[in-house]
């Protein structure tokens, strides 16, 4: 009998894996899923690498190791170096999940975009039409297709550099969804009622001191020192905030459901993190 992902068996390994990874809270919640569902035989732990690491990595790992939470500067690398790509990471060029085959290969997922849509969904926004992104990265890509999963049909960029978007452009195209790419500095204020802002944390006076307006709704994908100076602004103008620990909290559910084999334990990894 084939042992199941689920299986206690002796040792299960799984990871986080970035650089850097210190500060990431995933090892937290996956621990607390573990322990919620019976699995003493699973552990979590946190390994520095960079993305030039990731193919010598994933080529020495023994069969204990079940699956890898993947950041930033790995997602491109974790799509390149994967045996199979789920449909997600192939129109995104990037996975933040990795998780072993039956034939011991690897299989690449995205669940950033399950993250940043129950998120909305959860501060809700159950339907959209007109949304922005701030920002052009990978995550932004992710918001790219939950926006348009609520029904957006027109999707404002803004961005530093035009050309930085085409990547975004290119996803939303696919998706059928019209863009308007546009300069931060060319922008007083934001129109849409939605937004996801997928900027680091250096570029976060650029976006606070953007004009916010009440009944907004945005979701920062950064969730340390939260409030964030957008968060604050937004708030300031009656608008409504939801902070990126919303992401991390639902992509990480969505993660453990495919390392595991079994239902996440929602309760358990709330409480964890709220804790």
């Amino acid at each position: 009998m084939t042992a199941s992902p689920a299986d206690d068996g002796p040792v299960s390994r799984a990871a986080v894996l970035g650089r850097p990874v210190s500060h990431s809270l995933s090892p937290l919640l996956h621990r607390a899923a573990y322990a919620a569902l019976g699995l003493p035989g699973w552990s979590y732990d946190a390994l520095d690498i960079g993305a030039e690491d990731l193919p010598v990595l994933l080529a020495g790992l023994g069969p204990e190791w079940r699956g890898f939470s993947v950041t930033m500067p790995c997602k491109q690398a974790a799509v390149q170096a994967a045996d199979e790509v789920a449909a997600l990471p192939r129109l995104l060029g990037a996975a933040n999940t990795l998780t072993r085959t039956a034939d011991g290969g690897w299989r690449a997922d995205n669940t950033d975009v399950a993250g940043v849509g129950t998120a909305l969904r959860a501060g809700g926004i159950e339907q959209v039409e007109h949304a922005a992104i701030l920002g052009a990265g990978g995550t932004a890509g992710a918001a790219a297709v939950a926006l348009a999963s609520l029904g957006a049909r027109q999707v404002d960029v803004l961005v530093r550099e035009p050309a930085r978007a085409a990547d975004l452009v290119r996803v939303l195209e696919v998706l059928g969804v019209v863009s308007h790419v546009q300069r931060f500095d060319d922008v007083s204020a934001v129109e849409a009622p939605v937004v996801v802002s997928a900027v680091p944390v250096g570029a976060q006076p650029v976006v606070a001191a953007l004009g916010w307006r009440a009944r907004q709704t945005v979701l920062d994908v950064l969730y340390a020192d939260w409030p964030t100076p957008l968060a604050q602004q937004v708030e300031e103008a009656g608008g409504h905030s939801i902070s990126g620990l919303e992401v991390l909290f639902w992509q990480a559910t969505a993660q453990v459901e495919l390392m595991t084999g079994q239902s996440a334990p929602i309760a358990a990894m709330r409480a964890a993190l709220d804790a």
